[in-house]
């Protein structure tokens, strides 16, 4: 059978998972043991720690979209990354990307300084300097793209290719675009993660992370750190973001239809100096986003004209769009890169990444795209 449509592979997700009474939503199963039929015969499922029946369904469900083999889904997207970097040998090298969302920034130099490996950053968008990177040993090629929150496309076929010539794995974090928009896996990586907290499960209710890998050999190893680690996820954040799942598809067409329109209006606006959005035809990496993406996405990235004080004051004027540091939910959240997400990275590294306190990030909810822009219009407005 050829590969099913997402929106399908979605909506059709465990509905045969009730083994009880057939129910065609699976049901929650939270027994943290299992019982043993003798102490020598150890059974599918033993103990909730190691395996669960929740996270085995959103394991597969993940699986399917993203095209792996199997994975792990975690306690959150952070803990999805430190999954993927337990992967990696004591004191080894991870190239990563000098804009990369701010937590994985943070942990890849707090692992560094406990001299867990060395983390170097540079442009991900500059093949070159991926070559030149990797003209030293690496064990790791971290790829994020779309980038948050600046939304720069990488070349994610070229840097997995690079990084395999130079005996690295390569890792996408695929948590912007989600498997509806871009599949990493199929274009070389080793490795794809979420934060499924964000449109995976889409309803700002739960949090959870997933580490996907198309190798069986390297799924085996993940599933073992993340039993010995205890990083898996709890059975109802498991059956949560399942639920939440079924109406992906649905969610990310409506929010991108309206981020198409937002991003073009805050393109013709005199208080905005830049906007970041890989849908618009002027975007540096317009045609590569086309490329390798499905669709450009729901999240946006501007930059007001003006300083500290002209954004500040943009932001308290908002009433609809709400301050906040997450995305890919159902309410549009608009956040300061500088001071929230990426506030644990150092001022020259901001300065490096083209962080200002004047860059704005939305993540583009369910209302109404006229509603947004006339919030947004507003936040513009001074009062009188």
């Amino acid at each position: 059978m050829s590969r099913r449509d997402p929106a399908t592979i979605l909506a059709a997700a465990c509905t045969d998972g009730d083994p009880a009474y057939a129910g065609v939503a699976p049901p929650l199963w939270t027994s943290d043991s299992y019982a043993w039929p003798d102490a020598d015969a150890k059974p599918a499922y033993d103990y909730a720690r190691t395996v669960n029946p929740n996270r085995d369904m959103l394991v597969a469900l993940l699986a399917e979209l993203e095209g792996a083999a199997g994975g792990a889904v975690t306690a959150s997207g952070q803990a999805a990354a430190l999954l993927a970097l337990l992967l990696v040998p004591g004191e080894a090298r991870v190239v990563a990307p000098h804009d990369c969302y701010g937590g994985t920034y943070r942990l890849l130099c707090g692992l560094q300084e406990q001299g867990r490996l060395r983390a170097d950053f540079v442009d991900m968008t500059d093949l070159t300097a991926v070559e030149a990177a990797l003209a030293e040993p690496t064990a790791l090629v971290w790829i994020e793209t779309p980038s948050n929150p600046l939304l720069r496309v990488t070349d994610i076929a070229a840097v997995a290719r690079l990084a395999r010539a130079a005996g690295a794995l390569s890792i996408a974090d695929n948590t912007l675009p989600t498997p509806l928009r871009q599949r990493p896996l199929e274009h070389g990586c080793d490795l794809v993660m979420h934060s499924t907290t964000k449109a995976i499960n889409g309803h700002g209710d739960c949090f959870g992370g997933a580490l996907l890998a198309t190798d069986t050999a390297l799924v085996e190893r993940i599933q073992w750190w993340a039993n010995a680690a205890g990083l898996n996820a709890a059975p109802w954040s498991a059956w949560q973001t399942l639920k939440g799942a079924r109406t992906m598809a649905l969610r990310v067409d409506r929010q991108e239809a309206s981020a198409r329109v937002i991003a073009a209006w805050l393109a013709g606006q005199a208080n905005v100096s830049a906007v970041h959005y890989p849908g618009l035809a002027e975007h540096p990496d317009h045609a590569l986003a086309a490329h390798q993406q499905d669709g450009p996405g729901f999240m946006i990235s501007f930059e007001i004209a003006g300083g500290e004080t002209t954004t500040a004051g943009f932001l308290e004027r908002l009433k609809l769009i709400t301050l906040a540091s997450s995305l890919g939910g159902i309410s549009s959240l608009i956040c300061q890169p500088a001071t929230m997400t990426h506030r644990g990275m150092p001022p020259e590294a901001q300065a490096a990444a083209g962080l200002g306190p004047n860059l704005l990030r939305i993540s583009v909810g369910l209302e109404a795209a006229g509603d947004l822009i006339a919030d947004l219009e507003q936040g513009f407005n001074s009062p009188p």
